[in-house]
């Protein structure tokens, strides 16, 4: 059976990072974006491109409706979409807030839906890894939306995981610190801020898209066919050391 994959916000920066290294390992690919722009320029004509909105049920209906209908059938899934709100919980809008839930962990829920029904339709196994934050493990300073937003996506993993393992359905994620991608460009755009995020990490440093892609490769692989119901840290030992101080 041909290796198919499904990726979510495939135009942003772990999107693409991911992207070319399944390709690099022969899966043919599924890339879902917002902005039909963005996946041209990106992916040119490669690939199968699908433009949709993966924040509510209706959005992931026809994403998968348009799969449906194709030769290409997804068993495994690499949801990327997300953003970064950060403020403190009393000066946060409204509006800011429910964006964040609804990029973040209602996108989550509705695509891993979605997939799930596909493969139970199919009468397929299949893997699946979304994207957490090291903010939903460790307390961070302004943070309170987006640790709200992963920490529900990482309680989601463990619960479905649980749910869909008898029917051989794994599910996982990857839970990076800062990445440079355009997702973070404003919290890291000048020289000065890029230093401060950088220090905050016992491995000092900005996370590259590319070591978390490789994880999530590994993960949505045979290789992983043991591993389910996991978060997998990849934050420069962010969420669980304190460096020795010198």
């Amino acid at each position: 059976m041909e290796k198919v994959a499904l990726i979510t916000g495939a135009s942003g920066g772990l999107g693409q990072a991911l992207a070319k290294k399944l390709i690099a390992d022969d899966w043919k690919l599924i890339l879902v974006s917002r902005d039909a722009h963005k996946l041209k320029t990106v992916y040119g004509d490669q690939q199968m491109q699908i433009v949709g909105n993966c924040t509510n049920a209706e959005g992931v209906r026809k994403i998968f409706s348009q799969i449906n209908d194709s030769s290409l059938q997804p068993t495994a899934l690499a949801h990327c979409v997300g953003n970064i709100r950060l403020a403190p919980m009393h000066r946060m809008a409204e509006t800011d807030f429910l964006d964040c839930m609804h990029t973040n962990l209602f996108s989550a829920f509705h695509t891993l839906s979605g997939f799930i029904n596909h493969l139970k339709q199919h009468s397929f196994s299949g893997s699946a890894v979304l994207v957490s934050s090291a903010a939903a493990s460790i307390g961070t300073p302004n943070h309170e939306a987006i640790s709200a937003a992963k920490g529900g996506i990482e309680a989601m993993v463990r619960s479905a995981s649980a749910s869909y393992a008898s029917s051989g359905i794994r599910i996982n994620a990857v839970s990076p610190g800062i990445m440079d991608t355009p997702a973070a460009a404003g919290i890291i755009s000048g020289d000065l801020m890029r230093e401060m995020a950088s220090k905050q990490y016992p491995i000092k440093g900005i996370g590259n898209p590319a070591d978390v892609a490789e994880l999530m490769v590994w993960l949505l692989s045979d290789a992983a066919k043991r591993v389910t119901g996991q978060a997998w840290a990849i934050d420069g030992g962010f969420s669980s050391i304190r460096p020795l101080v010198k």
